[in-house]
């Protein structure tokens, strides 16, 4: 059974950073992407940095160019997300997603492998 763990979520300030950590009980490579999303109360699952598990390219939603970054470590298989500068409007919980949908696409329905989540409060 797959098992994606989140962590690292918490509290800040406008202007903080904040580094989620996605760990896999399996090797990160037998999914082709993994990534991010978010959700706020009443919203869709939004994409935020899904990245190519083959290559480490990663795709970022327009909003957190720039000031979000996503990596992996096969040996660990885990999936960093480094958000800095983080804005009030960030504020979600955070979903670690895996699959293999092509071209690493934003569409939340095609990740069929989810963690519970953590949440990323962020206060002006």
């Amino acid at each position: 059974q797959v098992q994606l763990v989140e962590s690292g979520g918490d509290s800040v300030q406008a202007g903080g950073s904040l580094r989620l950590v996605c760990e896999s009980n399996r090797p990160i490579v037998k999914y082709g992407c993994m990534g991010w999303f978010r959700q706020t109360p009443g919203k869709e699952h939004e994409g935020v940095a899904i990245l190519f598990t083959s290559s480490g390219r990663g795709n970022y939603a327009d909003s957190v160019k720039g000031r979000f970054a996503i990596s992996k470590d096969n040996a660990k298989d885990a999936v960093y997300l480094e958000m800095n500068n983080l804005l009030p409007e960030d504020t979600a919980m955070y979903f670690c997603a895996a699959g293999s949908p092509w071209g690493c696409a934003p569409n939340p329905r095609s990740y069929p492998y989810w963690g519970r989540g953590t949440q990323v409060t962020v206060s002006s």
